[in-house]
Parts: C-alpha cells; sequence; structure tokens
C-alpha cells in the first residue's frame, strides 16, 4: 500500500516530530569552528565613492541624452534667437538691448536644465525608474549631480550661439562674452536643482511637466524682458529665480567697461544658489526612492 502521507511529516523512532539527529562527522566540527558559510551572509560590495560614481552616471545620462535631446536644444536655440528678432523691434540699444540679449542666452539653459530635467525626473518617478537608480551602490548626490551636468552639458552651444548672434544684432561688444564660461555652468547648476527638485517632489508626472513649463515661462518673462520695464513686485519675484543672478552678470560684461565685482557678486549668488537648490534636490530624490 502506497503511503500518501509526505516523508517529511513521518517522525522516525525514538525522535519526535523528524528532527533530525545532530550530525558528529567533519560538516559538523566545521560549522562548529569556523560558522557554516550556508548560515551567513556574502559581505556586500563597498560602496561607490562619490566622484567616481558621478562621472558613471554623467557617462550614461549624457550618451542617453544625446539622441533624445538634441532635436529639444535647437528647439530652445531657434527659440532664444527668435525672441530676441522680436525684442529688436522694440528695443534699440542701451542696458534694454543687453538685458535681452543675456536673458536669451540663458533662457536656452531654463529650457534644458530646468524644463526638460523637470520632466525627467517625474517620467522617471512615474514609471519605477527611480527603483534602478535605488539598487545602484551609488551615492544620491551622484545620481542628482550626474543628470544635471548632463543636461546642463547639452545648453553651451546654444547658449554661445545665441550670445553671439544677439550681440551681432544689437551691435553690442563680443570682447567678454568669456563670461559665458562661468555663467553657464552656474546657472545650469542651479536651474538644474531647481529642475530636479520639482520633478521628484510633484506628486504626479502630469503636475512635474507643468510646473516645469511654468519655471521656464517665468525665465524668459522674468529674465527677457529689462528689468526697468516690470512692476516692483514683478522686480522682487525676479531676484528670487536662480537665473536672474546669471542674466545680470552676462548684461554687465556687454558694458565697455565692466563692473568686475558686480559680475563676480552675481556669479557668487549664482553659485550660492545652485550648491542649494542641488541640495534640496538630493534630499528630494531620497524621499522619492525611498517611497
Amino acid at each position: 500500500m502506497t503511503s500518501i502521507v509526505p516523508a517529511e511529516a513521518v517522525s522516525p523512532p525514538g525522535r519526535p516530530g523528524g528532527s533530525p539527529a545532530p550530525s558528529t562527522g567533519s560538516a559538523g566540527s566545521t560549522g562548529a569552528a569556523g560558522g557554516s558559510w550556508a548560515g551567513e551572509p556574502a559581505p556586500l560590495a563597498p560602496r561607490a565613492r562619490l566622484l567616481p560614481a558621478l562621472a558613471a552616471v554623467y557617462r550614461a545620462q549624457l550618451s542617453r541624452a544625446r539622441v533624445a535631446r538634441i532635436p529639444l536644444l535647437f528647439v530652445a536655440t531657434f527659440q532664444s534667437v527668435g525672441i530676441m528678432i522680436m525684442m529688436r523691434g522694440v528695443v534699440d540699444g542701451g542696458t534694454e538691448a543687453r538685458a535681452v540679449v543675456a536673458g536669451s542666452s540663458v533662457l536656452v539653459v531654463a529650457f534644458v536644465a530646468l524644463n526638460l530635467l523637470a520632466q525627467y525626473f517625474g517620467q522617471l518617478r512615474a514609471n519605477g525608474g527611480l527603483d534602478h537608480y535605488a539598487t545602484l551602490p551609488v551615492p544620491p548626490a551622484a545620481v542628482v549631480l550626474g543628470a544635471a551636468g548632463a543636461y546642463a552639458s547639452f545648453t553651451v552651444p546654444g547658449a554661445v550661439f545665441t550670445a553671439v548672434a544677439g550681440s551681432a544684432l544689437f551691435q553690442l561688444p563680443m570682447a567678454h562674452l568669456w563670461v559665458l564660461v562661468a555663467v553657464v555652468p552656474l546657472a545650469g547648476a542651479a536651474l538644474s536643482g531647481l529642475g530636479a527638485a520639482l520633478g521628484l517632489l510633484a506628486p504626479r508626472q502630469e503636475l512635474a511637466t507643468l510646473l516645469g513649463q511654468l519655471g521656464m515661462s517665468a525665465a524668459l518673462l522674468l529674465g527677457v524682458l529689462p528689468a526697468e520695464r516690470l512692476p516692483e513686485v514683478v522686480r522682487w519675484a525676479r531676484d528670487l529665480l536662480p537665473s536672474t543672478y546669471g542674466v545680470e552678470a552676462l548684461a554687465r560684461s556687454f558694458d565697455a567697461d565692466p563692473d568686475w565685482a558686480a559680475v563676480a557678486l552675481d556669479l557668487g549668488v549664482c553659485a550660492a544658489v545652485g550648491v542649494l537648490s542641488l541640495a534640496v534636490a538630493t534630499w528630494a530624490y531620497r524621499r522619492a526612492a525611498v517611497r
């Protein structure tokens, strides 16, 4: 007769419950002396350091964005050049022309670093892409800084082209356009941190897209339009926008004899805002990754 009772349930004589007898062989002595290898977890690999992890994330994001974001960079550059051509009909020169050219150049940075990055992180949070980064042994700061740096890097050609085209259009001196070397990365860091924070803190992907569009619109209206023509309340809002100080630094460089102390102060404020916004984005990434 065949039994249908599992073998595990049958207790051997003298051993209630079917528990196996203790082993006295070499395997048991090995377990007593050095511990059983099957019962101990394997040691984890050391966590990656910040700079190597940052470089790896930056290269990965750069290769991914190279195909998907270059067409949008052309759109951002064409948009900024079109705004300058339109403003040429109402602005002749002077401080207003400098503000238009500087604001349009930084607007390329805002379109990519703020708008597109907010959409990217909002999409990552919506489709579970943050889970992939959470499993990697990389610091959260490396993920945020790597993505922000990759997106900001694509703004360099467009910002340079816009500044040169605007200088030629409004007949502004180009001797000090090297200031873009500092303006683009600092404004890009500030706007990238803001865009990443908006995308990570937005409860829905659609809201992240909306916030990115609103941020870019604010950079357009408050950065391109001359400050002298804005109401006092709007000027206060303009001072709160991170890109404002990059715009001011670039606009001052068009003077025949720029006030370099004021330029350095504007760039310093832009750098401080960039550090703060990237820190907030890193905190927002940690908050979103554990949910």
